[in-house]
C-alpha cells in the first residue's frame, strides 16, 4: 500500500469547488458583456459574434457538472455515467441522514467548512446571474446542486448548538484509493458544540443557509424559511460560543486549518441582513465587530479561509442599492466597507498605482503554488460583481490613488483571468477539465482515475493512482490546481500540487 501523499499547504486536500462557481459566475456575466459588445459593433446577425458567447456558455455548462461529479448519496437523474450511489450510511451512527453533500476534491471526505462556502458562493452566483443561467437552461441544475448541499447542511444541524462538520476520517481516506461507490471503511463523524465550539464553520454554514434562503424564497417558501431559521440559530451559536474550530478540534489543522473567525462572523451577518432586513445584523457589522474584524483600508485576497473581501463587496452592494433608512453610524460603516472593497479592486487592476505585483508574466494573479487558481478566479468573481454594482448604480468612476478607472476595466481584468483559465496561456491548455481540445488528462481524482468495472478496494486501488494511463473517466468541470509561477504545468496524477480536481 502506498498512502496518498499529503500537501503541506493549509487545506492540503484541494477544497476548491468554489472556484468552479466563481468561474461560472464570470462566464455568465461575460456572456451578456460579449453579446452586447458584438451587437453594438456588428449587429446581431453575424455568426462570428456568437463565438465568445458560446465559449463562456460552454464553460458554464461544464463547470456546473462538477457539482454532480462530487455528489454523495442516492443519485437522482444522474448525468455522470461513471458515478453511482455512495455514502448511503453516512450519519447513521448519530441517527442522521448525512448521505447527501459533496465529496472534497478527489477524495471521499465531506468537509463542512469549505462545502458551506461552496454553497454560499453558488447562492451568490444564482442570485446575481441566475437569469443568465436560465437563458442557457442551466438554472435548475444550479439550484438542484445548491439544494443537494443545503439538504445535507440542514441534517447536519440537528439542534441549536450542534453542527456536524465532517464525515469520514482523512487519515483512513488517504490510505485508500478507491471509488466512493465501493467504500467499506468507517465513516466517523466530527461535530462542534458548546464544549468544542467552532465559530468560523458555524458562521459560514449560517451564511450558506441565509444566502440559499434567498435563492429558494420564491420557488419553495417553506424550504426557504427552514434554511433561514437554521441560519439564525447557527449565527447565535457562532457568536455566543466564540472559538476557532482549529483550536477546539486540533485534528482539523492538518486539512482546513482556520486562521481566524472574525471574517466569517461579518460575512454571515451580512447575508443575514440581506435575507431578513433586520437592522441588528447591519449594526453588528458596522459597530464594534466591524472595528474588531473588518480590517478596513487593507485589501485582502478572497479565499475559503478569508471572506473579508467578499463581505466588503457584499456590503458595498447594500450601500449602492439599499442605503435608505440606514442610520448615520451604519452608513459610515458601510462606507468603510466600500472604500476597502475599492482598495481590493485597485489591487486587482493590473495598471493601477496600487496594483498587486503577484502575477505571472502573462498577467495571471498568482499568490501561492498551492491552490494557485483560487486567487485569480475568485478575484475575477469579485471584480465582475463590483463592476456590475457600479454600472447598476450609475457610478462611472473608480479612483485608485488619483488615477481613474471604469467598470469596463474591472470587466477586462475578469476576462483576462477567465480566458487564461480557459486556454489563453503559455501552455495553450484549458485548466477547466472537459473544456476545449486540450485539458488535463491525469486529474488527481479517485473516481475519475479508476475504471467503473474495476474490482479493486482500498489498498490495492493505488495502482490506479500510479498508473501511466490517462483517467478513464472525465471529471467534467474540475478545475485543476493550476500553473507554477513560471506558467508551466505538469499533467501527472500524483502531482497533487497542480493536478487535484478542485
Amino acid at each position: 500500500m502506498k498512502p496518498e501523499p499529503k500537501s503541506k499547504g493549509r487545506g492540503w486536500c484541494w477544497w476548491l469547488l468554489v472556484l468552479v462557481f466563481a468561474a461560472l459566475v464570470v462566464s455568465a456575466s461575460l456572456l451578456t458583456l460579449w453579446r452586447n459588445l458584438h451587437r453594438s459593433r456588428s449587429g446581431s446577425g453575424s455568426r462570428d459574434n456568437h463565438a465568445p458567447v458560446d465559449k463562456y456558455a460552454a464553460a458554464l455548462r461544464i463547470a456546473l457538472q462538477f457539482l454532480e461529479v462530487q455528489r454523495s448519496g442516492k443519485l437522482v437523474n444522474n448525468r455522470i455515467h461513471w458515478r453511482g450511489d455512495s455514502g448511503m450510511q453516512d450519519g447513521s451512527e448519530a441517527n442522521l441522514d448525512l448521505s447527501k453533500g459533496l465529496y472534497d476534491a478527489g477524495d471521499t471526505i465531506k468537509f463542512g467548512f469549505p462545502m458551506a462556502f461552496t454553497a454560499t458562493i453558488l447562492s451568490w452566483s444564482i442570485l446575481e446571474y441566475g437569469h443568465h443561467m436560465k437563458t442557457m437552461n442551466e438554472l435548475e441544475h444550479a439550484q438542484d446542486s445548491l439544494k443537494w448541499i443545503t439538504d445535507y447542511l440542514i441534517n447536519a444541524h440537528p439542534s441549536d448548538n450542534v453542527l456536524y462538520i465532517q464525515v469520514g476520517d482523512p487519515e483512513i481516506d488517504h490510505n485508500c484509493w478507491e471509488r466512493p461507490e465501493f467504500m467499506a471503511e468507517e465513516r466517523p463523524l466530527t461535530q462542534i458544540n458548546t464544549t468544542h465550539p467552532g465559530t468560523e464553520v458555524a458562521a459560514e454554514t449560517a451564511a450558506a443557509m441565509a444566502s440559499a434562503s434567498l435563492v429558494f424564497k420564491k420557488i419553495n417558501s417553506t424550504y426557504s424559511k427552514s434554511l433561514l431559521k437554521h441560519a439564525q440559530q447557527l449565527f447565535v451559536f457562532a457568536d455566543t460560543y466564540r472559538a476557532s474550530y482549529s483550536i477546539s478540534i486540533p485534528q482539523v489543522q492538518t486539512y482546513y486549518n482556520s486562521t481566524g473567525y472574525g471574517d466569517e462572523l461579518l460575512w454571515a451577518a451580512s447575508w443575514l441582513y440581506l435575507a431578513t432586513a433586520d437592522q441588528s445584523y447591519l449594526r453588528y457589522v458596522s459597530g464594534q465587530n466591524g472595528n474588531a474584524f473588518a480590517n478596513w483600508g487593507s485589501p485582502t485576497w478572497f479565499t475559503w479561509d478569508n471572506k473579508l473581501a467578499g463581505a466588503q463587496v457584499l456590503l458595498s452592494r447594500i450601500g449602492f442599492f439599499c442605503a435608505e433608512g440606514i442610520s448615520t453610524e451604519e452608513n459610515v460603516g458601510l462606507q468603510m466597507y466600500r472604500r476597502t472593497a475599492e482598495a481590493v479592486m485597485c489591487m486587482l487592476l493590473p495598471v493601477s498605482p496600487t496594483s498587486s505585483s503577484r502575477r505571472t508574466d502573462s498577467g495571471l494573479i498568482w499568490v501561492s503554488p498551492w491552490d494557485a487558481l483560487q486567487y485569480p478566479v475568485a478575484s475575477a468573481f469579485l471584480a465582475v460583481l463590483f463592476g456590475d454594482y457600479m454600472i447598476k448604480s450609475q457610478i462611472s468612476t473608480l479612483y485608485c490613488n488619483g488615477e481613474l478607472y471604469k467598470p469596463a476595466d474591472l470587466r477586462n481584468f475578469a476576462i483576462s483571468q477567465a480566458d487564461y483559465v480557459l486556454g489563453n496561456n503559455p501552455m495553450e491548455m484549458s485548466y477547466l477539465v472537459g473544456f476545449g481540445e486540450k485539458y488535463p488528462q491525469f486529474v488527481h481524482h479517485r473516481g475519475a482515475s479508476i475504471p467503473v468495472n474495476a474490482t479493486t478496494g482500498c489498498a490495492d486501488g493505488f495502482k490506479w493512482l500510479y498508473s501511466a494511463d490517462p483517467n478513464p473517466n472525465t471529471a467534467f468541470g474540475a478545475l485543476v490546481g493550476g500553473p507554477n509561477l513560471n506558467e508551466t504545468y505538469v499533467d501527472y496524477r500524483n502531482n497533487s500540487i497542480q493536478g487535484d480536481g478542485i
